[in-house]
């Protein structure tokens, strides 16, 4: 059977929110999507076929830290990431790109060589090139591959941006002649260009001179202010490619995704729904539950009566506090499931609204309370 080709199509449009599917060989991805974050080949405290039984459509995996443990090579005799962890879903790797800030202190970075890293598990040395990144991810079999790029913190400093976009168009180039012609899978590229107007148009402008089959908004989220992020939405979103899927990485609270979608984006990863369950932090439709607080003591009540997946309404607050409070890991696989599973319906009814026409009003209740 001939493998389905990777598209994108637009149904509806309800402002700058867009309602789309992303067609893949393994399966649809209607948007706007989150996708849960295993970054190591794992979704922190879940099994697979229950984030399937969540709704998630897409998850993500990252190319540095499978490039450390355990390892292409291994996972390549699997036959790729799919088989190695035993996911039907659509996979899409990130590059490395975000290692290279988040571990700067472990690597230098070369215009021809990529980022030189030593290990942050023993120092061994590694070089992520622009190819070598795109050559990771094909062994994995990823679904949709990211270029590598480089991703500043928030700088005020214009120079200092500048260079960085300059670097990143470059290795984005490099990635896209790496990555050759392959329609059943995707390549992204990501722009950057952090507080900058001008930088983030020419960022943009010129990976869509190089072409990809998706834009990834880069940069974002790594110390800058909500209203900073949204400003940067607003310069872009009359300038993005209308027939190419938009990803803004590693974004974020409800409200982040809320206020994204009002400006047209189509994808989101975050890990603060996994990294929240594992601390205590529960996310619901009737806002924030801090379930180690001594409140809940006594609160025979669920995390949310509505939920009817996994028995999840089965589980008093109470008995969530006393898990947390002993540290027993069952608290934190009940709320890491909630917190997906919570997600993939904020998504749905996003996806809901935007059809129906409807999604301003959905925003304004939901915005500022979740």
């Amino acid at each position: 059977m001939a493998l389905k080709k990777f598209t994108f199509n637009v149904a509806k449009n309800d402002g700058y929110a867009r309602l789309g599917k992303i067609t893949t060989h393994r399966g649809p991805i209607d948007t706007p999507a989150f996708m849960p974050v295993g970054t190591q080949g794992t979704v922190k405290g879940t099994f697979i076929k229950d984030i399937e039984k969540t709704g998630s459509q897409i998850i993500l995996s990252n190319t540095y830290h499978l490039m450390i443990r355990p390892g292409v090579k291994r996972v390549k005799k699997f036959g790729g990431l799919h088989k190695y962890i035993n996911c039907r879903l659509p996979i899409l790797t990130d590059s490395g790109g975000y290692q290279i800030m988040s571990l700067s202190k472990l690597n230098k970075i070369d215009k021809k060589k990529g980022a030189i890293f030593n290990s942050h598990i023993d120092g061994s040395k590694f070089i992520l090139s622009p190819e070598e990144s795109i050559n990771i991810q094909k062994k994995l079999n990823s679904d949709i591959v990211m270029v590598l790029d480089e991703c500043p913190k928030k700088n005020l400093n214009y120079k200092f941006i500048q260079k960085s976009v300059e670097l990143s168009t470059h290795w984005a180039a490099r990635s896209k002649k790496a990555f050759g012609i392959n329609k059943h899978k995707a390549l992204f590229g990501i722009v950057q260009g952090g507080l900058f107007k001008d930088l983030r148009l020419k960022s943009l402008n010129d990976l869509k001179k190089i072409g990809f089959d998706g834009y990834a908004i880069g940069g974002l989220a790594v110390g800058d202010t909500q209203d900073e992020m949204f400003n940067v939405l607003d310069y872009l979103k009359n300038h993005m490619p209308k027939d190419k899927p938009r990803y803004l990485m590693g974004v974020g609270t409800p409200s982040d995704i809320l206020g994204a979608v009002k400006r047209g984006i189509d994808m989101f990863d975050c890990v603060l729904p996994t990294r929240s369950g594992r601390t205590g932090l529960a996310f619901t439709w009737n806002g924030r539950v801090h379930i180690r607080n001594a409140k809940y003591k006594n609160d025979k009540k669920p995390l949310d009566s509505s939920v009817k997946k996994f028995d999840l309404n089965k589980y008093s607050k109470d008995y969530l506090n006393h898990l947390f409070n002993t540290n027993e890991m069952l608290g934190s696989m009940i709320l890491t499931l909630n917190n997906i599973n919570f997600y993939q319906e904020l998504m749905f009814e996003i996806r809901k609204n935007i059809k129906k026409g409807t999604f301003s009003k959905f925003y304004n209740k939901y915005s500022r309370k979740l």
